[in-house]
């Protein structure tokens, strides 16, 4: 069985506002003015600031299937490709 160990701990206050702890807010990276989105993944809500995504989870979002895996060698031939292209004479 796995436990998960806990983060840190907020209080719901009675206008449904909470505080984000110092530990949380450091792990985020985020301050004064910072957005957080709330979003649910299976049965879990999961909080991140906002506009951080990875390309893997752009991806996902766009086609719902794991993105291909890209070698160095492959990205620089698709830059020649790319490059021969946009600067072909003729």
């Amino acid at each position: 069985m796995y436990l998960a160990m806990t983060l840190a701990k907020s209080k719901l206050t009675a206008q449904g506002q909470i505080s984000v702890p110092a530990e949380v807010r450091k792990k985020l990276g985020v301050g004064p003015g910072s957005v957080l989105e709330w979003d649910e993944q299976n049965d879990e809500v999961v909080v991140r600031r906002a506009g951080r995504y990875s390309s893997e989870e752009i991806y996902q979002a766009l086609f719902a299937s794991p993105a291909p895996v890209a070698t160095s060698a492959g990205v620089k031939e698709g830059i020649r490709k790319y490059i021969r292209k946009r600067h072909a004479r003729g």
